[in-house]
């Protein structure tokens, strides 16, 4: 009776988390993600939720399989917790690696900084270094004193020129959440674009990036 009641117990808690919207939202930042030039900020209360939701789906598999639950369905919570989880070690690796392709600029920008985790943080200190020192080991400490700088090309460089950053004008496909109408692109030499809700459009990230940082915008 007990073991029952537990089951039905970790059942109800299960079809409560999936009736969430957590699994949209989560597939809406990996596409975001995956799409954005730039790191976006991370959403830590989604992979929370996310993680709480990739271990109940774990015990309720391990729970319907003991109990001799239809194969049928545990296969149904098996394909629901596989997604769960690709999607979020996609959207954490792919973040993970444009800190390793931008990490000078990571570190150098508050603003950026800002957007990652702590742990994101210790990775980026950690492979800023690891990356510097080979850098200097290998290649600019066999240079001239004024081309040894890992961040500029020479002494006489008032910028960071050697530092890659991530090209924001750069063309993304966008869907909007709701009708926003006439919406004005930055450089202001054309026509206003009347973005409908739900139609897909090519516009230059920059120009949206606001949008897609309040939600309003979901790159595809």
């Amino acid at each position: 009776m007990d073991s029952g009641a537990g089951e039905s117990s970790a059942a109800d808690d299960y079809e409560s988390l999936m009736s969430t919207t957590d699994a949209e939202l989560l597939k809406s930042a990996w596409r975001n993600e995956k799409a954005a030039p730039e790191i976006l900020k991370f959403n830590e209360d989604l992979v929370h939720r996310s993680r709480q939701q990739i271990q109940l789906m774990e015990e309720m598999v391990d729970e319907s399989s003991q109990n001799g639950v239809d194969p049928l369905t545990v296969s149904l919570y098996q394909m629901d917790l596989d997604r769960t989880m690709f999607l979020l070690r996609s959207y954490l690796r792919t973040r993970l690696q444009k800190i390793e392709k931008y990490v000078f600029h990571v570190l150098k920008t508050p603003e950026i900084w800002a957007r990652l985790s702590k742990q994101e943080q210790k990775f980026a200190n950690r492979c800023g270094e690891d990356l510097k020192h080979h850098l200097e080991q290998s290649v600019l400490s066999k240079l001239p004193d004024q081309y040894q700088s890992h961040l500029r090309q020479s002494g006489a460089s008032e910028d960071d020129d050697m530092v890659p950053e991530p090209q924001l004008d750069g063309y993304v496909v966008c869907r909007s959440k709701k009708y926003l109408g006439a919406f004005q692109l930055d450089d202001g030499g054309e026509e206003p674009v009347n973005i409908e809700a739900d139609d897909l459009y090519a516009l230059p990230y920059k120009s949206i990036k606001p949008l897609v940082e309040s939600g309003q915008i979901d790159l595809v």
